[in-house]
């Protein structure tokens, strides 16, 4: 049974020197939303939170120290991210959830994507001569896909210690009392602006007059009333009830197609874990479609499980090669086989196996550049970049991987009038026509077609992994199509090259996806190997951050180290 925590602790803060508020920290005294700092890197002995902001790890940290474990501080997390980093945290999107019990040696993984409308039909975003209408697809109102992160955390809860109004109430109080925004937020909310306006029927917390700067304070009353009913009713405060009715109403104001009966049947599902090795003494635990990121991790170390990666330079021009040859074939499979498992046979056996990931690279060419033409989705028998990720373990070995997105960056751009929180674009990634790239350039076909009630292909992969059986590695990442190679070359980071999980982190990662027939690179990785990848045959495209990718690292007895990507305002906090 839950016991009930009495404390609740008041700080009264100065913000700025025009502005003074109130603000109830109900978890730990430490956390002052005014005056906060980004860590990166640190050791630790017992428990961690890596997430994008500091607010929110600080928070999940602040949960386990009262008392709870790393599935209540994921809830409470996720509910802080919702408030602290608009741009993906979120109430108003879904994500995947992989924990892992140590005590029962068990794996859990928990489904809360978001589901086509039931009004939705395969064929909404094309006009009346066939064209694709990607506008409709990724911004306003018919883009919004149902939201599934209230059900997957309320999901959560039943593996949680602490009361539920205890993982809500920090999130309550960072939206009713509001918190400095950092640089790059203030950032990124004004880049948005014109959007905000064009995309909503009423006025948001988004847009003020004058631009945003570093230091601001956002304050999101109407977002607070919302996680209040939340913190009240639970799974009913959202789907049904007064946000439930205002969700509705807003569709309506704008052609919108969720319905009352659309957010009342939705439920989160908990899936069987995808669960396979790796060199023999790793086990890879993961999520399954769905999340196409499981079943290409999974084919992608199947390829790379009978070579000796190690033995080469980290970076050269035969790693990245051989890398990106590995990545082309998966991601070839994941435009013809991959889709929601309730709505089409994906062929998950086949394609997870090691004899057909050995059919997969038997045309393998060593240090010549393969044509996407050439390398089609496999033979078989029949049978957003703004996303947001956090790593958690507790005191007693328990550990949490959660990616939860809106897809783009502030989704569709679309407050829920009155209840304050932004819905997603997530319809954009279904296959809208056979062919037709994604806003991530993914293509798809009938597998991830629209239907109503089915869950759109995802990329996110949140993942564990143990070493002989013990915890080890907990990792993931935002960043599109790109989150799956991101964690692809991390656990190669650590488990071929031996980094630290900074390393591993903060390292430049490069990514291939089939179509286009591109390799994308970051800046950092040395222009020689550049020039030798160019002569093999690959076109090489430069551009910018790859995921921001959060890692605890167990190192030995009593030590673990935590990373938070330094391509962000992520920070790294435990104790």
């Amino acid at each position: 049974m839950h016991t009930r925590l009495l404390t609740v602790i008041l700080i009264i803060i100065t913000i700025t020197p025009t502005i003074q508020a109130q603000s109830i920290i109900s978890v730990a005294n430490g956390i002052n939303p005014y005056n906060y700092a980004s860590q990166k890197n640190k050791f630790v002995t017992k428990l961690a939170v890596v997430a994008a902001h500091p607010l929110a790890s600080k928070v999940g940290v602040a949960i386990m120290n009262r008392g709870g474990n790393a599935y209540d501080a994921a809830i409470a997390t996720q509910f802080a991210l919702a408030v602290v980093y608009p741009g993906a945290g979120n109430i108003g999107g879904g994500g995947f959830m992989v924990g892992y019990s140590a005590s029962q040696n068990k794996a859990i993984t928990i489904d809360y994507r978001e589901q086509a409308p039931s009004k939705a039909s395969r064929d909404m975003y094309l006009d009346k001569a066939g064209n694709a209408q990607t506008e409709l697809s990724q911004n306003g109102h018919l883009a919004a896909g149902v939201p599934g992160t209230v059900a997957g955390l309320v999901a959560t809860y039943k593996y949680a210690k602490l009361p539920w109004a205890t993982l809500v109430q920090p999130a309550i109080d960072l939206a009713m009392f509001g918190y400095c925004i950092t640089e790059a937020e203030a950032a990124n909310l004004n880049y948005n602006k014109k959007q905000f306006i064009l995309y909503n029927t009423k006025a948001t917390a988004f847009t003020k007059n004058t631009d945003w700067k570093l230091g601001d304070t956002l304050l999101q009353p109407e977002l607070a009333a919302t996680l209040e009913r939340i913190k009240l009713q639970q799974a009913k405060g959202f789907y049904e009830g007064e946000t439930a009715a205002l969700i509705v109403a807003e569709m309506q104001r704008a052609n919108g197609i969720i319905s009352l009966n659309d957010l009342k049947n939705y439920t989160a599902k908990e899936r069987t874990p995808l669960q396979f090795t790796y060199k023999k003494n790793y086990t890879i635990i993961t999520m399954p479609p769905p999340s196409s990121g499981g079943i290409l991790l999974n084919q992608m170390l199947n390829m790379l499980d009978t070579r000796e990666v190690k033995k080469l330079q980290f970076l050269s021009p035969s790693y990245i090669q051989l890398i990106t040859e590995v990545e082309r074939r998966a991601y070839a499979d994941r435009a013809q086989h991959l889709g929601d498992m309730d709505y089409y046979p994906v062929p998950l056996k086949t394609l997870t196996s090691k004899a057909y990931a050995a059919k997969r690279m038997a045309n393998y060419l060593p240090h010549r550049a393969q044509k996407s033409t050439d390398i089609l989705a496999g033979v078989l028998p029949k049978e957003s970049e703004q996303t947001t990720h956090i790593s958690i373990i507790d005191a007693q070995g328990n550990m949490v991987s959660v990616t939860t997105t809106l897809n783009g960056g502030y989704g569709s751009k679309t407050v829920v009038g009155g209840a304050g929180f932004l819905l997603n674009n997530e319809m954009d990634d279904f296959s809208i026509k056979p062919g037709v790239p994604n806003m991530y350039g993914a293509v798809g076909g009938e597998a991830n077609s629209i239907q109503p009630g089915k869950r759109m292909l995802s990329s996110m992969t949140p993942t564990i992994v143990l070493k002989n059986g013990k915890p080890f590695i907990v990792c993931g990442t935002p960043g599109g199509t790109t989150i799956i190679t991101s964690v692809l070359q991390t656990i190669l980071n650590i488990t071929a090259f031996d980094q630290s999980a900074a390393a591993a982190v903060n390292n430049p990662k490069f990514h291939h996806q089939w179509l286009p027939d591109e390799v994308f690179v970051e800046k950092e990785i040395p222009q020689t190997t550049l020039t030798a990848l160019v002569k093999m045959g690959y076109k090489i495209t430069p551009r910018g951050p790859i995921g921001r990718t959060e890692v605890i690292k167990i190192v030995g007895k009593n030590k673990i180290e935590i990373a938070a990507d330094k391509r962000g305002d992520d920070a790294a906090e435990g104790n």
